[in-house]
Parts: C-alpha cells; structure tokens; sequence
C-alpha cells in the first residue's frame, strides 16, 4: 500500500535530477506553489535557491551536502522495482503535480517516466520540459488552445480516440505504438475536445500550453 507524503489542495511541483532552468522551475511553480522533490532532484532545487518540502526517492542520487541541508524532510523508499519519479508521484496526493527536471538528459529516463503515466492513470500529471508539456489523456478532456498550436497525440498502447478541433481528425482511427500514431496535428478551434477509450493516449503540447493543460484537465486555473 502506497504512503502518502505530501497532501496538498493545491498543485504539487515535483523537481527531477534532469537540469532544468531557473525559469521553468519559475513557471512550473505559478502553477503548482508547493514544491518537493524525486532523490537528486533535491540538489537541483538547492543549485536554484529553492527549498523543497519533502524528498522522496531510494535516495542514491542526491549529495552529502544536500542530504545533510535536508535531513528532517528526507523520505526514503527503498525498493528498487520503480523509478523515483514513481515512487514520490504515488506518495504525493494533490489536484494535479508539474513535473520538471524528468525530461531530455536520457531517453530511457524519459520512457521511463511516460511508463509511470500510464501506471497511474488516476494521477493528474504533467511534465514540462524546455519545449513541450506532455501528460496522459483522461477519458474526455476539453482545452482551449490558440488555433495553429501544435498538438501531438501518442499511444501507449491500443486506444482509439474522438476528437473535435483538429485540423486532422482522429475518428475511427485506431492507435497503437507500432502503427497509427498523431504527431504534429494542429489546433484548428478555439476549443479542442477529446475522448478516450482508454487511459493509453499521450497528449504533448508546446510549453507555453502548459497552464491550458492545467486548467483542462482539473478545471484549476494555473496563476
């Protein structure tokens, strides 16, 4: 059974070892104020003179320096079968969590983190890198988008998906990562509509799309 570690009413921003720049941990946290940390993600946080609430993870990655700074707010989850984003986005319970830090330095890192999305689909995710936010698709899902923005769906798995918006429609297309995927589709309304029938659909969209996302997919509106 999972613990949980942090239980916020307000968005969680959850920092990686990935680097990530002062004005996206600045962005990300407009969003979501409260602030933890996955392991060495902790040492990233302390490089930006940010402080975080709790960190959580098997611990191997984060520094002396760092774990002695925040001794009373470690966590330590010892089992090596998941990856620390995780193991601290099952322990956090919140309306939605940012994550950054979790995206570009290593790909298998990356997959690694999209596997973890779709292992809790009942969790409200989005992690934002230097371009792009990327999250799992509920199973209905409205956004209001600026028409010419990219939009990019991406199967995880076998799922078939409604959309009205678009500029290509998705209607009974069926998707799966070794076939049909929806990369580089475009925003055609003013409001995008979606339906799934399944929680294997990944919607990735350009970063300033972030607070869109944000408001989309638990109706809080990202400040």
């Amino acid at each position: 059974m999972t613990k949980v570690i942090v239980q916020s009413t307000e968005g969680v921003t959850l920092a990686g070892g990935s680097r990530f720049s002062a004005r996206l941990l600045a962005e990300a946290r407009k969003m979501a104020p409260r602030l933890v940390a996955a392991d060495g993600g902790a040492d990233r946080l302390l490089a930006h003179g940010a402080m975080p609430e709790a960190v959580m993870g098997d611990l191997d990655s984060i520094s002396p320096a760092a774990r002695d700074r925040l001794a009373d707010r470690l966590h330590h989850i010892p089992e090596q079968v998941t990856t620390d984003f995780d193991k601290a986005l099952r322990s956090i319970d919140a309306p939605f969590v940012v994550a950054v830090g979790f995206a570009g330095q290593r790909l298998d890192h990356g997959l690694a983190v999209l596997t973890s999305l779709l292992a809790h689909p009942g969790k409200r995710c989005l992690v934002m890198s230097a371009t792009d936010v990327v999250f799992l698709c509920p199973p209905r899902l409205s956004l209001r988008l600026t028409p010419g923005t990219r939009f990019s769906l991406y199967p995880l798995g076998e799922v078939r998906c409604q959309s009205q918006g678009l500029v290509w429609p998705t209607e009974g297309l069926d998707f799966a990562p070794w076939g049909m995927i929806g990369t580089s589709n475009q925003v055609a309304d003013p409001e995008v509509h979606l339906q799934v029938d399944a929680p294997r659909m990944l919607v990735i969209l350009p970063r300033p799309a972030a607070r869109a996302a944000v408001l989309g997919l638990t109706g809080v509106r990202g400040e």
